[in-house]
């Protein structure tokens, strides 16, 4: 991607060197799972396989937005002690740079009328709006603080993991995620979850995978019309297809074949692996956010 000296977002906060507790058993106590729930509903896309230190694997969606009824946060009290930073300066520089090209995008998009969201950076653990925040669930956007909480090591598991190395791999995480903050700022997001607390699991999870779609076809838009300082598009040759590369690895029916061996509809929460790579090209094609129809 080209950003050369392009400007940096100052809209983040370093939390990579804070040391988190949570009272009440730590981690894997009884509480834990209910501060999850309510971050489901915008996580880049790990297909609802969320890793607990303690070790075992939830294979299946947690729920909606807001587990289908509210917020949940941390019913236990938590510590957070700060120390030295552990962020990699150039993997800092690349992702504030996406940020704030986000910013400037959908500001213009938006009609001037974008307010920016918040990047948190943070190590194995951290706090949100929306309760526990931990790197094994993916990056996500919590709605009550509007922020987009990232564990940049994530980046290193879309490569070795998953398969899908590149600038503009990364890119479309953090783009991804944007895409959450424009559906709460167009309203989208609360629509979604209106309906899914008056919805079935198995619809919920198909409104789930809506929401899911339209983030990625967001950050298709903001990759087409995205352009560095000297008004040149910030897309090079090949950028586009790492997007699909790694479209195509977080669906849900890649996922589920890969962490179960069986794929099952309707537990799906972001969409299948066709369906991700359709979306983000659509939006990637016309440019348009008016495509990316929810």
């Amino acid at each position: 991607m080209r950003f050369g000296d392009d400007p940096e977002s100052s809209n983040y906060v370093d939390d990579t060197g804070r040391s988190v507790g949570f009272g009440g058993g730590g981690l894997g106590g009884g509480n834990a799972l209910g501060c999850l729930l309510p971050m489901v509903a915008s996580r880049f896309g790990i297909g609802g396989v969320i890793v607990l230190i303690i070790g075992y694997f939830l294979l299946s969606s947690l729920g909606g937005l807001g587990g289908g009824g509210g917020s949940v946060g941390p019913s236990t009290p938590s510590t957070q002690t700060a120390g030295q930073s552990n962020l990699d300066p150039q993997i800092k520089k690349f992702t504030l740079q996406v940020l704030g090209s986000t910013e400037r995008t959908w500001n213009q998009l938006l009609g001037g009328k974008y307010q920016p969201t918040t990047l948190h950076f943070y190590s194995e653990a951290d706090r949100s709006g929306c309760g526990m925040a931990q790197s094994a669930m993916g990056p996500f956007y919590c709605p009550n603080d509007n922020g987009i909480y990232l564990d940049t090591e994530f980046f290193s598991e879309l490569s070795r993991r998953f398969q899908a190395p590149g600038d503009f791999a990364m890119a479309y995480v953090v783009a991804h995620e944007v895409g959450h903050h424009v559906q709460d700022l167009t309203g989208s997001l609360s629509q979604a979850h209106d309906l899914q607390a008056r919805a079935g699991q198995t619809e919920g999870n198909a409104i789930q995978v809506k929401v899911e779609l339209q983030a990625d076809c967001y950050a298709g838009v903001w990759a087409k019309n995205a352009k560095d300082s000297q008004g040149r598009s910030v897309m090079e040759p090949g950028d586009f297809e790492e997007g699909m590369r790694a479209a195509e690895a977080i669906g849900d029916d890649t996922l589920q074949r890969q962490t179960q061996g069986a794929v099952v509809p309707d537990s799906f929460t972001h969409g299948t692996s066709a369906q991700r790579m359709e979306a983000l090209k659509r939006g990637y094609n016309s440019g348009d956010p008016n495509v990316c129809k929810f």
